[in-house]
């Protein structure tokens, strides 16, 4: 039963996942809270974790979950489901594309996916952002969080004002880890 939970929740993501990565983390969020696999917290950390290893987000997202879940069939099967349906819409895709792509109902389609995406990432970073930043302990507002958050905000929107390109994400995510690190200590 589990394996089948797994390949369905996770086809359902590869099948409505437009936009990459951040389009596909509500729908993720929406899969593993609806069966009960994952926490709030526990996803927040998944899709950090997801985001600083390599590969595409929901690979690694649904991986885990499965893995999680069910053992390394369950993984296999998580991730075959996430990656079936972009699988054979590529496929679809290569065969027609050269017929249908300059043809205005195509254009126009285009045109209208891009604001629904650019407003599904970003209600994500502002929701992830809230949650992550402004953390209650006991009642009272954690300043941690909040503080860590502004600094990496500092961090990378001033190293886009010294350079053309800013800082490197993955010098970002080294920097907040070390912070983190520092911060929060190493607990064993």
């Amino acid at each position: 039963m589990i394996l089948a939970d797994l390949f369905i929740g996770f086809l359902k993501v590869g099948c409505f996942a437009f936009g990459g990565a951040y389009g596909a983390i509500p729908l993720i969020r929406d899969v593993v809270l609806h069966y009960g696999w994952m926490d709030e917290e526990m996803i927040a950390y998944m899709i950090a974790v997801g985001e600083s290893t390599p590969g595409p987000i929901m690979v690694n997202m649904a991986t885990y979950v499965g893995r999680t879940q069910a053992g390394a069939t369950g993984a296999a099967v998580a991730t075959v489901a996430v990656v079936i349906p972009s699988f054979l819409i590529i496929l679809l895709v290569l065969g027609i594309l050269k017929k249908i792509w300059n043809h205005p109902c195509m254009q126009a389609v285009l045109r209208g996916l891009k604001p629904c995406m650019t407003g599904i990432i970003l209600a994500t970073g502002v929701n992830m952002t809230a949650r992550n930043a402004f953390v209650l302990t006991n009642g009272a507002p954690e300043v941690c969080p909040a503080v860590m958050t502004v600094l990496l905000a500092v961090v990378y929107y001033g190293s886009r004002r010294i350079r053309k390109g800013g800082i490197s994400p993955i010098l970002l995510i080294v920097i907040s880890a070390a912070a983190g690190t520092v911060i929060y200590g190493i607990q064993i």
